[in-house]
């Protein structure tokens, strides 16, 4: 694995932070297309879950910590707001990002 830093947005702001990602070293295969949830949000008891608009910016209001179990129906709910253009997943121990989910694709990617 090669570890890279990776702002998850595209300009400067506040909020955008710097993180780690993980790739591998070598060429692979990205896991196929599922309805099913990522293999990564399969190995944590819960994960903090938060909304931004198309800007960019948190929609506040919209961040929780949630059980693995409740993480689907509270994107949903969190998607109710008409603010909301994606939602970030991330560790709910260390805030290290895990995946966005789009509202115009409901795909977790």
């Amino acid at each position: 694995m090669l570890v890279l830093g990776h702002r998850l947005f595209p300009t400067l702001q506040p909020y955008a932070e710097c993180g780690p990602i993980f790739v591998c070293a070598e060429p692979c295969d990205r896991p196929p297309d599922s309805a099913e949830p990522p293999h990564i949000l399969t190995t944590s008891p819960d994960y903090l879950i938060k909304g931004y608009s198309a800007d960019h910016r948190i929609v506040y209001g919209t961040g929780a910590i949630v059980p693995k179990a409740d993480l689907v129906p509270n994107a949903v709910h969190i998607f109710d707001d008409v603010q909301v253009a994606y939602i970030h997943v991330r560790s709910a121990r260390n805030n290290c990002y895990q995946v966005r989910i789009d509202r115009d694709s409901l795909a977790i990617g």
